[in-house]
């Protein structure tokens, strides 16, 4: 498995074979003997690069899902009823790691210190492609999935609102914030790298207004200390309320489309008794603990 992986996600023998630690003499034999033995020739090495031949394509596609069935085995063997070790891998979009991914994962933590978790940031697209290709557990993302291979868990709506600091002069606006004044509202924008930024374009133009952005960035934290500290103002799910409490939540005529967050896993697949545990304990943080106020913030920002 390694040796062929490697050498296909390295291009190269020589640089494949000093990933593995093995001389590229070595490397090259193996790789002919199983050449032999299938009766197909599975890498071109003709060019600069080596590149898989139509054979090694389909061979190398059964190669991996077949590692990946080893890998759950692996898992599915070491996982512990008891929780006292193990791993869980847990994958989010950016806007979560600003209210939803610390407390959840402190008192998972409290309560599984033996399980070690592996956090891993990722755009929506990512995080369906990770799932299907088992490289994580769980995942928080939307219910607006793609793949048929994810299945969604709903847990909260969230809703996209107007985000200012307390010197804003908005601050003291007791109605909705209309198109045409938020055309005039100098805003701090995440890039278009954002699911979020999607969103928000499609409002803009939904509106038929031109608006006035005046930085774009790739950092969440940044656009909020931005914004806290200044006169820019800025369009973030009012979820983010939960933990940020000394900026302001300024609803919108029209408001924009409820959305659903959701807890996202692979259908199908071996659930550890770990991830199985972690779901559960969102479910009962939602329910009747410290997330509890999630299920009303969006309500209440938009009345």
């Amino acid at each position: 498995f390694s040796y062929l992986l490697s050498i296909d996600e390295h291009r190269n023998f020589t640089r494949a074979a000093e990933a593995l630690n093995v001389s590229q003499s070595a490397l090259s034999q193996k790789v002919r003997q199983l050449e032999d033995e299938l009766g197909a020739q599975l890498f071109d090495r003709s060019g600069r690069m080596v590149q898989l031949t139509d054979a090694g394509i389909v061979y190398l596609e059964y190669l991996r899902r077949a590692h990946n069935h080893l890998l759950t085995a692996q898992r599915a063997l070491n996982d512990v009823q008891d929780l006292s070790r193990g791993k869980l891998r847990i994958a989010f979009t950016p806007t979560f790691t600003e209210y939803l991914v610390a407390p959840v994962i402190q008192q998972f933590h409290e309560r599984y210190p033996g399980i070690i978790i592996e956090l891993t940031e990722m755009s929506l697209d990512a995080v369906e492609t990770a799932l299907g290709d088992d490289k994580v557990d769980l995942a928080f993302g939307f219910d607006e999935v793609f793949s048929h291979d994810v299945e969604v868990e709903a847990l909260f709506p969230e809703r996209l609102t107007l985000v200012i600091g307390r010197s804003h002069p908005l601050i003291t606006r007791r109605h909705p914030v209309t198109p045409a004044q938020l055309a005039e509202t100098p805003l701090a924008l995440l890039t278009t790298s954002f699911v979020s930024r999607f969103h928000i374009d499609s409002y803009f133009q939904s509106c038929g207004i031109k608006p006035s952005i005046a930085l774009q960035a790739n950092s969440i934290s940044a656009v909020l200390k931005i914004v806290s500290h200044g006169k820019i103002a800025t369009i973030l799910p009012g979820t983010i309320e939960l933990e940020h409490r000394d900026l302001q939540y300024i609803s919108l005529d029209p408001p924009f489309p409820m959305r659903t967050v959701a807890l996202l896993s692979r259908k199908g697949a071996y659930r550890t008794v770990a991830s199985t545990a972690f779901a559960e304990q969102i479910r009962g943080m939602l329910e009747h603990g410290c997330l509890s106020p999630l299920r009303t913030l969006t309500g209440r920002d938009q009345e």
